[in-house]
């Protein structure tokens, strides 16, 4: 998400560098193309509008600090705009109430409602240890039932039974009384969704409301529609008192538009993103972690949070202690460290959250294809224990089994030893403690050096 954001206002940024002084004159081209780059993400006009004023009130006239160029003193300015655009802090769930917190999500059809349900209450189960019931209360579409009585037995979280002859009102005062019987701490009540704002629909999703009595009452809508999905927020936040709003579909969304305007013209704030299919892509919303991200600054902070989530510490440790025993790094270590990175959205999920991705040559981005890293783990997964821990006595014919087992050829097995040796090679050198060496091997492993297939 915002990647074409991130080019523009990094180049646009650049100009403005080297000037002792913010003045009106040499901030206006800048600013012409910063408002040029909201308005091509899709932000809303009035956003754009309310945005650009505020950055030039707080721009002009500013003297540099010491420490910061005339740039970096504008892009403060701007991410804390950006920032203050998007609601300033991570607002949490409110489940503070008496059990269970119930959670009514609405939405239109499509917008990815029923996963949202699925992926939060795996989140608030995870992370929060709540016991999490949820229930649909869509009657309208084939299938919608089904659908989330599947994905709730994956996640393993309770599933409240419904049926397409019943009154939606009932389903939801059925699923509550349940939820309270069996001491549940949040139920999640998944609504119908229409494939456009009615009457019809708005009448209905009141009456839920009203029976539901929810703490929390989330739209859920696809960040692909760009400003409309503003617009469709205000549509359903004059009919319901919204608490907060879960942006889907962001990870196919470049643009971005949606994020920044949401919350200008609902005054709600977004939650919640989903960043993928899995059923664990839920983030919390950060607004000073997305303003940082849109400038290309990175966002090393959630990033540290994924690594906390899910590096398997045990798995950590024992190859630390190989580490210290100088034992050697095999290709066992090697799927491991493939596994761990693919948990953390695969590789091009970890980079873009490192500082100054945006610089990077398309060419480069290109090549940095996670379905390369599924491909290495099927050859991995090809071999026998003893291949894992001793490569060397991979040849010939067998490279031609491990081809065939992975469905792969040949020359990708020797691609994937050839990795591998470089990879050892670095390990070797942090054992012996040689940083620079060891940085020296990093840089020879990147796009052109031979990391990345593709050339």
């Amino acid at each position: 998400m915002f990647d074409n954001l991130t080019e523009r206002l990094s180049s646009t940024l650049k100009n403005i560098s080297g000037r002792g002084r913010l003045t009106e004159d040499n901030i206006k081209e800048t600013l012409r193309e910063v408002r040029m780059a909201l308005l091509e993400a899709d932000v809303a006009l009035p956003v754009v509008r309310d945005f650009v004023k505020r950055v030039k009130e707080r721009a002009v006239g500013t003297e540099v600090s010491k420490s910061l160029t005339p740039g970096q003193e504008f892009i403060k300015i701007v991410q804390a705009e950006l920032e203050a655009v998007m609601g300033e802090s991570n607002e949490a769930l409110d489940l503070a109430s008496q059990p269970p917190a119930v959670i009514l999500m609405a939405g239109l059809q499509g917008a990815g409602k029923t996963t949202s349900v699925g992926k939060l209450g795996k989140l608030l189960k995870e992370r929060h240890k709540k016991k999490v019931l949820v229930v649909s209360a869509d009657v309208y579409r084939p299938a919608a039932i089904k659908q989330l009585e599947t994905l709730a037995a994956d996640i393993g979280i309770d599933f409240f039974p419904s049926s397409p002859d019943q009154k939606p009102v009932v389903i939801t005062e059925s699923a509550i009384e349940h939820g309270k019987r069996k001491f549940y701490d949040v139920v999640i009540v998944d609504t119908a969704g229409r494939l456009h704002v009615d009457s019809e629909m708005m009448d209905e999703i009141i009456a839920v409301h009203q029976t539901a009595n929810p703490v929390e009452t989330l739209f859920v809508v696809d960040a692909m529609t760009g400003q409309d999905a503003a617009n469709t927020a205000k549509a359903f936040n004059d009919a319901l008192p919204l608490t907060g709003v879960i942006l889907t579909k962001v990870d196919g969304d470049a643009r971005g538009g949606a994020a920044l305007s949401v919350r200008h013209i609902t005054g709600k704030p977004i939650k919640f993103l989903g960043v993928g299919e899995k059923t664990d892509a839920l983030e919390p919303f950060y607004p000073d972690r997305v303003a940082s991200r849109i400038l290309g600054m990175g966002d090393v902070l959630s990033l540290i949070e994924d690594l906390e989530r899910n590096v398997d510490k045990e798995k950590a440790e024992k190859l630390a202690k190989k580490f210290k025993e100088k034992k050697g790094f095999d290709l066992e270590d090697f799927r491991g460290q493939l596994q761990q990175m693919k948990n953390m959205g695969g590789m091009m999920g970890m980079l873009d959250k490192l500082p100054g991705m945006s610089q990077l040559p398309g060419n480069v981005k290109d090549q940095v294809d996670d379905k390369v890293f599924v491909q290495m783990e099927a050859i991995i997964n090809s071999m026998t224990a003893k291949e894992r821990e001793r490569p060397e006595l991979i040849k010939g014919s067998r490279k031609k089994r491990i081809a065939a087992g992975s469905g792969t050829q040949v020359q990708d097995v020797n691609r994937l030893l050839k990795q591998f040796t470089q990879m050892q090679k670095m390990m070797k050198k942090m054992q012996k403690g040689g940083m620079k060496n060891m940085m020296r091997q990093m840089k020879g492993m990147m796009p052109g050096g031979g990391m990345f297939p593709g050339r």
